[in-house]
């Protein structure tokens, strides 16, 4: 049986300048085998070159593309003059580059890099504080060639759309329309104009798509072959280094590959030495390549921190002493004993340094509050003595393993205390409450005694078992008169505590969070030359991965509700957006376009519809004939079906805080299968070509309108109550209308927003300095930047709760 081929040009090699629209871009081959037909799993020439850009009459659709995607993405990046979303985050994490100040978090730094890279280039000295959303930019910052990073990336992520559909075999006509439906999705035109990360991520993971592709157009190790396989790797390593959405891409990639290697097992002509050739080049570069690239990162990251800044807390001790202007001592006296001055650090979580001051608790016994607290205080400093003696010794005593001692408060005087009186926040019956009790002249009471027991297994070996000493033994503290032991958890008290974590004295709960030890030890009876101790310096490796434990569990730890954040099933439906930002009568809020974004995100239910369809067909005994086009159209949309799939899925299994823009890397990959079914249609009805041209010219009209219907929600311009209304298909979308004037957004300026600060309007009642803050909701977590947690923000007529200081 002779082979299906694809008729060869004798000129392939030889692209002419310019090339009919009509370019055969789809090829599938069956060779005749001793026992079955296969499916030949590389391209002929003529294919391959006429699925990259290679005639004049392409390269002016792209320049089109181009100048299409700078008037949408690129104009205007000045409006607002103010910080918006997120920018209080990163474009902060660009100031703390620039002043060489370390923060602490959940992303990886490669994304943040570049935008304070960029903004050094601008001269930016990190002298804005980019503190609330609302605050405006001075006019040292460069914030609109900030904001050009992102915007170029999205242009760039445009143009992969186009080349990665071009080279899975998409008709020129058809990756030019999809790409230009992609410039007008609302969403993506938002986070392609301010100082997030969302846009580098997505144009990372867009090159990682297309070079991918590439490489299946090109012969097996060529050195176009591993140029792109390389180029691959690079961009995967960017995605990864820059969010840990990233690794869905690497999941997404490494399931392409097996794919990709089930084909070439199919294929006879493929020798098993060859199979695993590819193996192996494929599992090298694509591994090494991001992994390098990643710890790169962490590395420069690490290399510009070089001061403690506010997430050095966060960061253990020996974590820390490497900064230039640490806080930590870089050694103590190592032998702790009767009299010596110690702060007690705890060893599990982030709390800090065992910590009291002059505040009552507000509920329990109503005595001194006792906290952990992660900075160095006086109010951390502990006085150790015995519980059986009312004067000091005159000589050192050292303190061994089972010593019942006391520890006075140095600043108050008062002494650490535990009785059965349940804690003010952890109301349970196995845990006490931790106080500080006394007053002057009183010498203690049992309830004040404390045992110590050394924790053998986590001290260092040798004498740090036996009695305590600074930095290398571990310790818990029982209490003498009910058995329980001094705890901690990551509970916080309310602001009547300062917000500082929560001690108690626990008789159950996880033996670990009752572990400690001691960072400083100050004693007058110990010899000038007495022994040191101090934290050993840490290797890179090792500030990696503590690094990396921080980001994992402040990460886990985002469970608190937020006005904005929506779940999975509510980015697929489009349910609701984020409010970006507000300034009467202006308003900036992520929402996606539903022309676009609806047929991409249900696509996979009418494609799960055709493939039931063909096994019913298949099991009813009929026949089903494969050809070209079909065959293209089914390869590629069940590989880009399956990045949206695995960009989406995982984001069900969170409990975490999430947003909406969470949703864009797996709307990518659901408008690349969605470019595949306009080629179906294309190749359906390629002798009717002007049903195919109504098709798109009324879904490129569609969208087109519905951008510019909410284009003041995406760039911030002059709008009116009347046209907000109108564009409200559903209540959830829940952009404040009430914002806008009635009638002509120039004339007829509501009475609430006459006042006037640098061109923008908003309430009078306000003060100038009060309104250029008036902001609406941080998204993005992790990010520790000072918010009062009771101050409503005003948004236009509403006042809605402020979101939590620690939100990521």
């Amino acid at each position: 049986m002779a082979p299906k081929r694809a008729a060869k040009s004798s000129k392939a090699s030889k692209a002419p300048i310019i090339e009919s629209p009509e370019e055969k871009t789809t090829e599938f081959i069956l060779e005749p085998g001793l026992m079955r037909q296969y499916p030949k799993s590389d391209l002929s020439d003529e294919i391959s070159n006429n699925r990259v850009l290679h005639s004049l009459k392409e390269r002016i659709l792209v320049a089109l593309l181009v100048i299409f995607a700078l008037i949408v993405r690129a104009s205007n990046l000045y409006n607002p003059n103010s910080v918006v979303f997120d920018e209080v985050h990163f474009g902060g994490f660009a100031k703390k580059y620039i002043k060489g100040a370390f923060f602490m978090d959940v992303h990886p730094p490669l994304a943040k890099l570049l935008f304070a890279a960029i903004g050094t280039l601008g001269g930016f000295k990190g002298d804005f504080n980019f503190e609330s959303i609302g605050d405006v930019f001075p006019p040292n910052v460069p914030y609109i060639l900030m904001r050009q990073l992102s915007a170029f990336m999205g242009i760039g992520t445009v143009l992969f759309s186009y080349f990665t559909l071009r080279s899975t075999g998409c008709s020129q006509t058809v990756s030019f329309f999809t790409s230009s439906l992609l410039i007008i999705e609302n969403g993506l035109v938002t986070i392609s104009r301010y100082i997030l990360l969302d846009s580098p991520l997505i144009f990372f993971i867009a090159g990682t798509a297309y070079f991918y592709t590439r490489t299946e157009i090109c012969k097996p190790f060529t050195i176009n072959w591993f140029k792109y396989l390389c180029l691959c790797g690079v961009f995967l390593g960017f995605s990864v280094s820059s969010k840990w959405v990233g690794l869905f891409t690497f999941a997404w990639l490494g399931l392409t590959n097996l794919i990709r290697l089930w084909f070439l097992l199919g294929d006879l002509n493929v020798s098993i030495p060859t199979l695993f050739k590819h193996t192996a080049f494929r599992g090298i570069i694509l591994l090494l390549i991001p992994a390098i690239i990643y710890i790169t990162s962490f590395y420069i990251h690490l290399l510009v921190l070089t001061h403690e800044g506010d997430g050095a807390a966060f960061m253990s001790s020996a974590f820390r002493i490497d900064f230039d202007d640490s806080t930590v001592p870089r050694s103590t006296s190592a032998d702790v004993g009767v009299s010596s001055i110690v702060t007690l650090k705890h060893f599990n979580t982030n709390g800090g340094y065992l910590h009291s001051h002059d505040h009552l608790y507000e509920g329990g016994s109503g005595q001194q509050q006792v906290t952990l607290y992660p900075h160095l205080d006086e109010n951390n400093r502990w006085i150790i003595e015995l519980y059986n003696v009312s004067s000091e010794p005159f000589e050192f005593v050292p303190i061994t393993d089972g010593t019942k001692i006391r520890l006075k408060h140095m600043i108050t005087g008062r002494r650490l205390h535990s009785h059965d009186v349940r804690p003010s926040v952890s109301e349970m019956d196995w845990q006490n409450e931790a106080s500080c009790y006394g007053f002057e002249g009183f010498e203690g009471d049992p309830n004040d005694d404390f045992i110590v027991e050394i924790v053998k297994d986590h001290s260092i070996k040798g004498e740090s078992q036996e009695r305590l000493k600074a930095i290398d033994t571990v310790f818990r503290l029982r209490h003498a008169m009910t058995g329980c032991y001094l705890w901690s958890h990551e509970t916080k008290l309310p602001k009547w505590g300062f917000e500082q974590q929560e001690v108690t004295c626990a008789s159950q709960g996880i033996k670990p969070l009752s572990l400690w030890y001691i960072e400083d030890n100050v004693n007058i009876y110990l010899p000038l030359d007495a022994e040191k101790n101090g934290y050993k310096q840490m290797t890179f490796i090792q500030k990696f991965i503590e690094l990396h434990k921080k980001m994992w569990h402040i990460n886990n730890g985002l469970t608190a509700s937020h006005v904005f954040e929506s779940r999975p099933l509510d980015w697929i439906l489009l349910k609701r957006g984020i409010s970006y930002w507000a300034l009467s009568p202006h308003q900036i809020y992520l929402l996606g376009n539903p022309i676009v974004w609806w047929p991409a995100s249900f696509m996979f239910i009418g494609y799960g519809i055709y493939l039931a369809i063909l096994l019913f067909k298949y099991q009813l005994g009929f026949t089903l004939s494969i050809d070209e086009n079909t065959f293209t159209f089914n390869y590629n949309t069940v590989i880009f079906l399956l990045g949206w799939f695995l960009h989406l899925f995982p984001f069900f299994l969170m409990e975490r805080q999430l947003f909406i823009h969470h949703y864009f890397p797996a709307l990518y990959f659901a408008v690349l299968a969605l470019g595949h079914l306009f080629q179906l249609i294309t190749s359906i009805f390629k002798k009717k070509k002007v049903i195919v041209y109504f098709i798109f010219g009324l879904m490129f009209t569609a969208s087109l309108f519905c951008y510019y219907q909410r284009l003041p929600l995406t760039d911030g311009s002059d709008w009116t109550i009347e046209k907000c209304e109108a564009t409200k298909w559903f209540s959830t979308w829940d952009y404040d209308c009430n914002n806008f004037p009635y009638g002509s957004a120039q004339n007829n300026i509501p009475a609430n927003a006459d006042t006037n600060y640098n061109g923008m309007k908003f309430d009078s009642a306000l003060k100038p300095q009060e309104a250029a803050q008036q902001a609406n909701l941080v998204g993005e977590p992790g990010q520790f930047h000072q918010v009062d947690q009771q101050q409503p923000i005003k948004i236009a007529n509403e006042q809605v709760a402020a979101p939590e200081k620690d939100e990521l």
